[in-house]
């Protein structure tokens, strides 16, 4: 079965705090209606650091989508290369032995998509097959696990690489001032992460089954509307409550597979901001502990949309993985409402699957 290894992630380099963040919108939007409501909200992301691809005072600019269009190509050139050659490193594999690149990314636009530059840059063979996803949003974590798996059981020798560049700062809008504009800008991160799925071999997750699921009729809930001036993010307030909804999928899911979603060994699921954790572990009736990955990369990096999957399961590598066969659940969320789901064991290289 395909394993999912080690994830590599990176983020730049500046960084701005809760502090400052909330200093900059009092300073900025001192006389707004809402301003009180948007502090309160920001606060409560639990979000204390996220990182930044240009400093505060650039990214508070903006020089006009086709400049920050620009800086996203030039940014993703400079960064991604690093990111996948430790992943490759990390699942002992060359950029010979990729056979199709997932490339998901929702904070800039390229074509032919990066993948084309990466399989030149890097020295990846002609045949590799590119899969860029640009729609999923925050989903798209979920996704490109989903992708590779799919792809890793259609063709079993086949390894799979996925990447994703996410530089939400450059989506700033200082013109928007919605509330959940201004919660926006208090929530979400920039960074890169890049993880490898083997067809055979290798230490992670043994992916087992995934699936996804839409709520109906939540297409404007979390969404672009795309203006000469860029990405303009809008998010509906009945956000943060679609866990009691989607909880279901993934219990259904699991009992598919025939597992219990409230007892699995460990949760790598996409936070897009603490409720949802809370929501989860409510519905699912799981120990907040168990989404302690999740929530340390919300505190530390914010919401890097389609990142965060992978954040935290590098966060789970890092703590020493888990059990040889232990379950688990992985779950990205995003704009449809959609939920990326994904079911799959610990494998331990060293230990033959049983």
């Amino acid at each position: 079965m395909a394993t999912l290894c080690r994830p590599s992630v990176s983020v730049p380099e500046h960084v701005i705090t809760m502090e400052e963040t909330l200093e900059l919108a009092r300073s900025r939007h001192a006389d707004h209606p809402q301003l009180p409501l948007a502090l309160r909200l920001i606060e409560n992301t639990g979000v204390k650091t996220r990182h930044i691809v240009q400093p505060i005072e650039e990214t508070l600019k903006h020089p006009g989508f086709e400049d920050r269009n620009k800086l996203y190509e030039a940014e993703a050139k400079a960064r991604v290369p690093a990111v996948i050659q430790r992943a490759l490193d990390d699942a002992e594999l060359l950029t010979t032995d990729i056979d199709v690149i997932i490339y998901v990314s929702c904070t800039g636009f390229m074509m032919p998509s990066l993948t084309a530059w990466l399989i030149n840059e890097m020295d990846f063979d002609p045949t590799t097959r590119q899969f860029p996803i640009a729609q999923l949003g925050c989903a798209a974590g979920g996704a490109a696990i989903n992708r590779a798996h799919d792809f890793c059981t259609a063709y079993p020798e086949a390894n799979a690489l996925i990447v994703a560049c996410e530089f939400c700062s450059l989506c700033y809008q200082p013109t928007d001032l919605g509330v959940g504009s201004l919660l926006s800008n208090g929530l979400f991160g920039d960074g890169i992460a890049a993880a490898v799925v083997r067809g055979k071999g290798g230490t992670g997750i043994e992916l087992e089954r995934n699936g996804s699921y839409l709520i109906p009729k939540t297409e404007e809930w979390i969404m672009y509307d795309v203006r000469a001036t860029g990405f303009h993010f809008l998010l509906d307030k009945r956000v943060p409550a679609t866990m009691e909804p989607l909880a279901p999928a993934l219990q259904d899911l699991a009992g598919t597979h025939g597992w219990d979603a409230s007892d699995l060994d460990f949760y790598i699921v996409h936070a897009g901001g603490p409720r949802i954790l809370d929501d989860l572990s409510k519905f699912l009736q799981v120990d907040p502990h168990a989404f302690r990955f999740s929530r340390a990369t919300l505190t530390e990096y914010g919401n890097i949309a389609s990142g965060v999957v992978l954040d935290a399961l590098r966060r789970l590598f890092d703590e020493g993985g888990a059990e040889h066969r232990a379950r688990g659940l992985l779950a990205g969320f995003g704009p449809g409402i959609t939920a990326e789901m994904a079911l799959g064991r610990w494998r331990s290289s060293d230990r033959e699957t049983a």
